[in-house]
């Protein structure tokens, strides 16, 4: 490849090459073309009359199987594939064994090597390996755009500077306008057979030990420990960088002949073709963690000291494919003004990050690194989830006066952060924030939340690659109620499985996760698990009030089993010498419908109550909210929900059980009125809610409002929000 001549003589060459040494009739080069297309660009034992002739999708037969897949296709009887595509122009039907590699190029498939045999066989292990190596330095050649014009390749990509549009998933919620400035922190790799293994493993080893006390130093920097901002999702990412699998992965790697940067490189890439495919939630988010640990540790290896990340210096968009959580954290939050990701997880770190920065963003933005260019305007509105690249005249003026009133919105919400969520006639609501991660808790002083009434505990135990011990466990919950000082600190137990999958803990697949074995279920199935976590609990609770609840309880009979493996821990204490809490409050989420009916035995078992409507309001009305058919299928001001929650806030009131509402309902202005009007004094909302959510409490006179819910809860409507909403209005209530 790096001999001279022309490009395609040099393809020319390889193809005979790669047959001659693997004994193959056939070996093909397919490369990628603009609009999905794969076109035979060489071949040893096709027809020569095929090359530049042969077209097909990606998708189509099993050339378009590797690059749709990305990854190898190791067949002994080809033709008996349900892909295989006969192409009579090739003359390929005699051919039985076929072995295809993706010729990847910073993550995309860019085209397919393929080799094929008369006999039926089975490729062995070694023999893709050299493939996969020799399919690198070919990618090599495509990038360098001597093969195909790289501008053929992004001929549909609007940069005509025409305006246009793009949907995308809302990661984190605002608007956010600037210019385009790309986040590219690729790396070029020169060099990919190695000359030395020996010394190749050691470049590979320095860097490992070089990366992870970079890392080690950037977790304890001053900035990073005061006040525990951002330090655990950091803590966990460093943890990947110990990740024994891949670091064995790099070292065989090496050990086939590649070079260290190569061997990071060629890891990486199988992972993010591998790791793109699956659906597991926990699997899927690490992709851009690992992305950031290879760049880093290809540009150790390579001695590579450059600053690869632009100075912000005006008001900015940031337009990656992805980026690390480390990576966010090194721009200027000053000019940084939204983000806008090819890929992204709504569970992943760095949306973790960007939420608590406050930070729009958004993800799976299709096609968005071929439709945008640096320095171009681009508006980011998360409501819509569009993203405007090179918006027209009016509608940079319409989102410029959205954020102008977005600041000055936040300026006001802020200027009355010490104001109690008081109504015009006097009745007090209690507004708690709902947090899950140490970088939530400065919110706490920032939004004037009167205390964290859900502290989310699973996120340490999705990311931990084995049970958190016991005083990892503790140093989280102390941190927590730490900040809150004098404010309470609601501690749910895990509510793990469904979509919240943990790495330590078998799972089978099941046809409605919602329903299966998660959270509670799984806790009294695994007493240990709880028993450690609770134990960790009256570890940070020391001479403290601890509240702890307990998830997904269905019927009173399992609250109580809780609250015996609860109080062999508390006893536990004295045996052992430790401290205790002053007090213990137990309480329960009611997210499951069929608690509501034994309401009269719960309350006697409580000391609180939280209502999770995002769970229960999927159950109530037996409705799938993942669903995007179902989406807007049912309200939340639906007359019969009303009702239902009417009738829980009646029998907590009576018995002198306070109930709290955690789920997202109560975080919307609209609803949140109609609940306070059923006689709801708790909501435990996110940190951007309380702001909404107060002033719309404060310009309230409750008891006109009640009298007028009231009234409509016998409606027969399927929403009364129409109702509730011209109410407002025309009694000029803030929402």
């Amino acid at each position: 490849m790096a001999g001279s001549g022309a490009p395609q003589d040099r393809l020319n060459r390889v193809v005979r090459v790669i047959a001659q040494n693997m004994v193959a009739e056939v070996c093909s080069i397919y490369l990628a073309r603009a609009g999905g297309v794969l076109e035979l660009f060489a071949t040893e034992g096709l027809k020569e009359e095929a090359v530049h002739l042969t077209r097909m999708t990606v998708g189509e037969g099993l050339v378009g199987l590797v690059a749709e897949r990305g990854l190898p296709l190791n067949l002994s009887e080809a033709p008996q594939h349900p892909r295989f595509s006969y192409r009579p122009e090739t003359g390929e039907d005699i051919y039985h064994s076929f072995l295809g590699v993706p010729i990847l190029r910073t993550g995309r498939v860019v085209g397919v090597l393929v080799v094929q045999n008369v006999t039926p066989r089975r490729y062995k292990p070694e023999e893709v390996e050299a493939l996969q190596t020799i399919s690198m330095v070919i990618a090599e050649l495509v990038a360098s755009g001597e093969l195909v014009d790289k501008q053929e390749l992004t001929e549909d990509s609007g940069s005509t500077g025409e305006p246009i549009t793009l949907d995308g998933l809302t990661l984190a919620a605002g608007v956010g306008a600037g210019i385009a400035v790309f986040h590219q922190p690729q790396v070029q790799i020169t060099r990919t057979v190695a000359e030395d293994i020996e010394e190749e493993r050691k470049r590979l080893e320095d860097a490992i030990a070089e990366m992870r006390l970079q890392l080690e130093e950037m977790v304890e920097h001053p900035d990073l420990a005061h006040g525990g901002e951002h330090r655990e999702v950091l803590e966990t990412y460093r943890m990947f960088a110990y990740d024994r699998g891949w670091q064995e992965k790099m070292r065989d790697a090496v050990s086939s002949g590649l070079t260290a940067e190569a061997a990071v490189d060629r890891v990486q890439q199988e992972n993010r073709m591998r790791m793109y495919k699956i659906r597991d939630p926990y699997l899927r988010e690490r992709i851009s963690d690992f992305d950031d640990l290879a760049i880093r540790l290809i540009r150790i290896i390579q001695g590579d000291k450059s600053k690869y990340r632009a100075d912000l210096t005006e008001d900015a968009v940031l337009v990656a494919r992805s980026i690390g959580p480390a990576e966010l954290m090194d721009y200027d939050r000053q000019y940084l003004k939204a983000i806008v990701l090819e890929e992204g997880s709504t569970t992943s770190h760095v949306t973790i990050i960007a939420r608590a920065m406050g930070i729009p963003m958004l993800g799976r933005v299709t096609g968005l690194l071929t439709h945008v260019e640096a320095g171009e305007p681009v508006v980011v509105d998360s409501a819509s989830e569009h993203v405007y690249v090179r918006p027209a005249e009016d509608v940079l003026e319409s989102y410029k006066a959205t954020l102008k009133l977005q600041e000055q919105l936040l300026a006001e919400y802020a200027a009355e952060r010490d104001l109690p969520a008081e109504t015009r006639d006097g009745e007090k609501v209690t507004l708690l924030m709902n947090a899950g991660l140490l970088v939530d808790l400065p919110s706490l002083d920032n939004t004037g939340a009167e205390g964290i009434g859900l502290f989310r505990t699973e996120f340490q135990f999705m990311v931990a690659p084995a049970l958190p011990k016991v005083d990892e466990q503790t140093k989280v919950y102390s941190a927590a109620i730490e900040a809150a000082g004098d404010r309470p600190v609601v501690f749910r137990t895990l509510d793990i499985g469904g979509d919240k999958q943990v790495p330590f803990l078998p799972r089978d697949e099941e046809e409605n996760p919602a329903m299966g074995w998660r959270a509670i279920r799984i806790a009294l199935d695994r007493p240990a698990l709880l028993r450690y976590q609770l134990r960790a609990l009256l570890y940070a609770s020391a001479g403290r009030t601890l509240n702890v609840m307990f998830p997904m309880i269905a019927e009173v009979a399992e609250l109580r089993r809780c609250k015996v493996i609860l109080n062999k821990e508390i006893a536990r204490l004295a045996k052992y010498d430790k401290v205790p809490p002053k007090e213990v409050k137990v309480g329960c989420m009611l997210e499951v419908p069929s608690l509501a009916w034994q309401l009269d035995l719960l309350v006697q078992e409580v000391d609180f109550l939280s209502i999770g409507t995002n769970d229960l309001m999927q159950f109530f009305f037996a409705c799938d909210r993942s669903s995007p058919r179902l989406a807007n299928r049912y309200d939340l001001l639906a007359p019969p929900v009303l009702s239902f929650l009417q009738s829980i806030f009646k029998a907590c009131d009576k018995a002198g059980v306070p109930v709290t509402l955690c789920g997202e309902m109560g975080g919307k202005p609209i609803e949140a009125m109609a609940l306070v009007a059923l006689g709801l004094r708790r909501l435990s909302i996110s940190p951007t809610s309380i702001g909404p959510v107060k002033r719309m409490i404060r310009s309230v006179d409750l008891g006109s409002l009640r009298d007028f819910v009231f009234s409509n809860l016998q409606s027969a409507e399927h929403s009364i929000r129409d109702s509730l909403v011209h109410y407002a209005r025309d009694h000029n209530i803030k929402l």
